[in-house]
């Protein structure tokens, strides 16, 4: 099944562009619009038939129909691919996005949430976890991280993490080269492209590549795919902007997306949509606040004040902290390493949907984990239950913590390759990229056919810029997925089929350079 998620501003055009009025039977766009709601997750009522029937003749031309009603046939009894499917989109949808959009939210970030962030980490483990959730061309990213370098202008101290993505392939490529036009900077005040940007000969501007090295592009479908995920980076987030996706569907669709972005936020972490997004029915375990006119949420902390009235009433510190920027620190700098993985032969895989640490892991917090199981290891206790106790940590942010406790379980059991695998995960989230490398091959050392590692190689690879590489990473989850049939459930994951995961890495292949 293919769910889409966009960035997206859709007009309410009744013309098609050659002006001519779109004649679909109402039978014809009823059974279109279920189709597209179900495979696409889009959401266009009646009220929005009109737009659809414009839309869909501009799409039936490029697939070759003359006839909008053809096509419509053609399309909901065919097997549709992910090219076709962005295809077919691509006409559906306008993609509009540019940097700065919404200054009050970034004012919000700039003058409270961030440096709130900042100064409470400045003395502890300092790590900043930010996703830009239907990133499109990257304008959204790009300008959380130009406000965070105004903050923390040299941040080798720092676990920065901006993590960006979008079901969109082609938009994730644009996004990658940084380079746009006059009309990303129509609302953006002068001092950003002019501190941040370098004129090009061809009319564009190209953002700094400080800039461009702090954000990661991934594909990922907000609709569909498994969220938070150690996996996709998307658990233990400080941060999320979802803004302007949530209004193009449907309300039941909009709860679930709600739920797992709320899970994938650490207590008190923050949430900005929309200003048209905004209702506390479908955010219900989140607290609204406003800050300097953005209305913004925040995820409720599993900790409480006692006031004098007896009620409970959550924690949130929001006073403004106005100070300066932080002591420059030195430029942050990688080693290539020198990484050539062999292909593997891929098994015979028995699929069994049985629950594992893995998939259990996303929503693990410490207070679920029995402190025996932290402190005092023995005989008795479940193989994995140091695993689960690390995963909980890690979701907490605790990365310290997870990754002592991870140490201690390798020390106990150095063969064990889940335990090298977390070590990797652990060590990524605090930019320790080498060292995560280690640990992987030292997991696929141990077991050739982890699909999970081979695949998490293939992003760390990306991210350190070894596209080559990286793609043979994930030449070897695709050999190894060709042994499962389309529908198996994974085990690895919890409810993510065989051909999802194909279809996730296929179009994590088009990203890579």
């Amino acid at each position: 099944m293919f769910l889409m998620a966009w960035q997206l501003a859709i007009p309410e055009p009744q013309m098609s562009m050659d002006g001519m009025k779109q004649n679909l039977p109402d039978s014809v766009l009823s059974q279109l619009s279920d189709f597209i709601a179900a495979r696409m997750a889009l959401y266009f009522p009646r009220e929005r038939w009109g737009d659809l029937a414009a839309r869909t003749s501009s799409a039936a031309k490029e697939f070759g129909f003359s006839k909008p009603e053809e096509f419509v046939q053609w399309l909901v009894s065919s097997s549709l691919t992910l090219d076709k499917v962005e295809i077919i989109a691509s006409h559906l949808t306008v993609s509009e996005t540019y940097f700065w959009r919404e200054p009050q939210s970034f004012e919000a970030l700039e003058r409270t949430i961030l440096p709130e962030l900042i100064q409470s980490r400045s003395n502890g483990e300092r790590r900043i976890k930010i996703w830009s959730a239907g990133c499109c061309t990257g304008e959204e990213p790009y300008s959380i991280a130009i406000a965070l370098d105004r903050l923390l202008p040299a941040n080798q101290d720092w676990s920065i993490t901006i993590l960006a993505t979008d079901i969109n392939a082609r938009m994730l490529r644009k996004a990658t080269v940084g380079a746009y036009g006059e009309w990303s900077f129509r609302n953006a005040p002068p001092w950003l492209k002019e501190g941040y940007f370098c004129a090009t000969k061809g009319g564009k501007y190209e953002i700094l590549p400080k800039i461009r090295q702090m954000v990661t592009f991934e594909y990922l479908n907000l609709a569909e795919d498994i969220y938070p995920s150690p996996l996709s980076n998307t658990n233990a987030v400080d941060i999320i902007f979802c803004r302007n996706v949530l209004m193009y569907f449907s309300q039941e669709r909009v709860l679930q997306i709600g739920h797992s972005l709320c899970n994938s936020l650490i207590d008190g972490g923050w949430l900005i949509v929309g200003a048209s997004e905004l209702s506390a029915q479908t955010f219900p375990r989140f607290r609204s606040v406003n800050l300097a006119g953005a209305i913004v949420y925040r995820k409720a902390r599993q900790e409480f004040e006692q006031p004098a009235n007896g009620q409970r009433e959550e924690r949130f510190p929001l006073e403004h902290v106005d100070q300066p920027p932080l002591e420059a620190l030195a430029e942050a700098r990688t080693t290539e390493p020198a990484f050539e993985l062999r292909n593997v032969a891929a098994p015979a895989l028995n699929v069994v949907p049985e629950q594992t640490v893995f998939n259990n892991a996303p929503n693990l917090h410490a207070q679920e984990v029995s402190d025996d199981v932290a402190e005092k290891p023995g005989k008795e206790e479940s193989p994995h239950a140091r695993e689960l106790a690390v995963w909980a940590l890690a979701n907490e942010g605790r990365l310290l913590e997870a990754l002592a406790l991870c140490e201690q379980a390798l020390a106990a059991d150095k063969l064990d390759s889940g335990l090298h695998f977390l070590r990797a995960t652990i060590l990524q989230e605090q930019n320790k990229y080498d060292q995560a490398i280690t640990s992987l091959k030292r997991a696929l050392y141990l077991d050739p056919n982890y699909v999970l590692a081979h695949f998490a190689m293939g992003n760390l690879l990306v991210h350190q810029g070894h596209g080559r590489n990286a793609k043979k990473c994930f030449q070897n989850v695709l050999t190894i997925l060709s042994k499962y049939r389309q529908e198996d459930i994974l085990v690895e994951f919890d409810g993510l089929t065989a051909g999802r995961f194909r279809e996730i890495v296929h179009a994590t292949m088009e990203i890579v350079s």
